[in-house]
């Protein structure tokens, strides 16, 4: 009775309804896919769709209040026979709620799973009509690229006719081309004939020039053999040569030591005024081992090229002194074979050179060198004050006693002019092999001088900034590495084999 009085909770009816509507949407959202290959075409309206889920969506809200719980009797009950006092109306109603108590969770679960459902299909249609304009968009590049397409191909076109034109032009010159090929075959024609003659007047040539060169091979080889004998004969004197070099070396060696013995004997045997008269041959005694200090030094100091490119690091001391001008010029004490003073001449420089090995100074003086024959400390003492502008000895130092060393210093601090420089290489100590070994090579070496000593020599006779300039390492593949001690060990045995000690005169 009550079922019948209350149609609007009839849920049958109301999924009937959806299914049709739904049914309805379905069948026309796919009627565009019939009348176009485009589902997204523009058949679809998007207002058409919108109205259907508002109509879906009213659907569900009147079918939510009508599975709502009844607090009120319906008014078209009021009338007889239902019109009922209202307590029974409140308990009819609460036993009517309570029967249909699990249909009606079932109809609220129903109406929430469609309207998720219905946002779901809002969600999708908003994505589809964006989708759609994306596409729309594409679609007009797409035109614009095709139009741009055609207009190109409207040119290739254009260009593939005026490519047919030139082919044609092309043609006709390729037949001028033919003609003039054919023009010139016939003339590689005459000139093949042409070389056919030249080709065996020059076979008849290369015949007589083969005889010819026959000839000359037999005359080189009789002078082959002519030069094997005069080989041997080379050979031959540079045996005898080498011989009688042995024997006159031998030989003047001991004419020196008859003549040192003959006037050793003289001086204590003759009178008073002959012994004066061999006073000459005395002080040529001094002299007597200069070709051989001459000859050591070529062995054991290096080439002459080595020292002067070695020596290059000293000229930038005197480019900032600037010294070896006229007013102050430079002198070099024990110049030896004078690279220093040819690299001071190249440089521009005014310098002249100090020894008194006469095999050296006449080395110098053939190279133009000015060098003056004297003992140093006579020299210096010769000199007046402030009368030059640098003083510089390579590996002299080494060669005097300590008192001469300290007198020799002295001097040249008296000479030097105020802002000139001193500038003495010696052999360094500190080096375990040259302090151990390599200094006692040098028989004239006196004793080494360590790098500390001669600072300390060049403060106290008046030089000031005083520094010392470490020289000449062995190569870095005699080295050690791997550790500390390996670092020791190279600078103990592989560190500097010399050391520069330069000083210069207060102002």
């Amino acid at each position: 009775m009550f079922e019948s009085s209350q149609p609007e909770i009839n849920v049958e009816e109301l999924m009937q309804k959806i299914r049709e509507d739904v049914a309805k949407r379905n069948h026309n959202s796919q009627l565009p896919s019939v009348s176009t290959p485009n589902i997204f075409s523009s058949s679809i309206e998007t207002t058409k769709i919108n109205w259907n889920f508002s109509l879906i969506e009213g659907l569900l809200i009147n079918a939510e209040s009508r599975a709502a719980v009844r607090t009120k009797w319906p008014d078209n009950l009021n009338r007889f026979p239902y019109n009922l006092s209202r307590g029974l109306q409140k308990i009819t109603l609460k036993i009517l709620n309570f029967i249909f108590k699990d249909q009606r969770e079932v109809n609220f679960n129903v109406i929430n799973a469609l309207k998720e459902s219905v946002a779901l299909n809002r969600q999708l249609s908003g994505q589809i009509t964006s989708l759609r304009s994306q596409l729309d968009e594409c679609l007009k590049i797409v035109d614009t690229r095709l139009q741009k397409i055609d207009e190109r191909l409207d040119l290739i076109d254009i260009n593939v006719q005026r490519l047919d034109e030139r082919l044609c032009t092309a043609d006709s010159s390729i037949q001028k081309l033919d003609e003039h090929l054919n023009h010139v075959n016939s003339s590689v024609e005459k000139v093949d004939n042409y070389f056919n003659k030249i080709d065996n007047q020059t076979n008849t040539s290369i015949t007589s020039v083969q005889e010819h060169l026959n000839t000359v091979n037999s005359r080189i080889e009789a002078i082959d053999e002519h030069l094997s004998s005069v080989d041997n004969l080379v050979h031959a004197l540079d045996e005898r040569s080498i011989r009688n070099e042995s024997y006159l070396k031998n030989d003047l060696m001991q004419q020196k030591r008859l003549i040192t013995l003959f006037l050793e004997e003289a001086w204590q045997r003759l009178p008073e005024p002959f012994s004066q008269q061999l006073q000459s041959f005395g002080e040529e005694k001094q002299h007597l081992l200069d070709a051989f200090y001459a000859s050591f030094e070529d062995n054991f100091r290096g080439s002459i090229e080595d020292i002067f490119n070695r020596l290059k690091v000293y000229l930038p001391l005197l480019e900032e002194a600037k010294v070896g001008t006229p007013d102050s010029p430079i002198l070099d004490v024990g110049c030896g074979r004078g690279e220093w003073l040819e690299l001071l001449r190249e440089s521009g420089y005014i310098a002249h050179g100090l020894d008194i090995n006469r095999v050296m100074i006449e080395r110098c003086r053939a190279r133009g060198l000015e060098v003056i024959e004297a003992d140093v400390i006579t020299h210096l003492l010769s000199l007046p004050d402030s009368c030059l502008g640098a003083v510089t000895g390579f590996h002299i130092i080494e060669h005097l006693a300590f008192p001469d060393l300290m007198k020799f210093v002295s001097e040249v601090v008296r000479i030097l002019k105020p802002g000139g420089l001193a500038i003495f290489e010696t052999p360094n100590p500190q080096n375990v092999l040259v302090g151990s070994c390599n200094f006692y090579v040098d028989p004239t070496h006196r004793h080494p001088l360590p790098s500390s000593l001669m600072k300390f020599i060049f403060e106290t006779q008046g030089l000031f900034q005083v520094k010392i300039i470490n020289l000449h390492p062995f190569p870095e593949n005699y080295k050690l590495s791997g550790s500390d001690l390996a670092e020791r060990f190279n600078d103990y045995f592989y560190g500097p084999q010399d050391y520069a000690v330069v000083g210069y005169k207060p102002l």
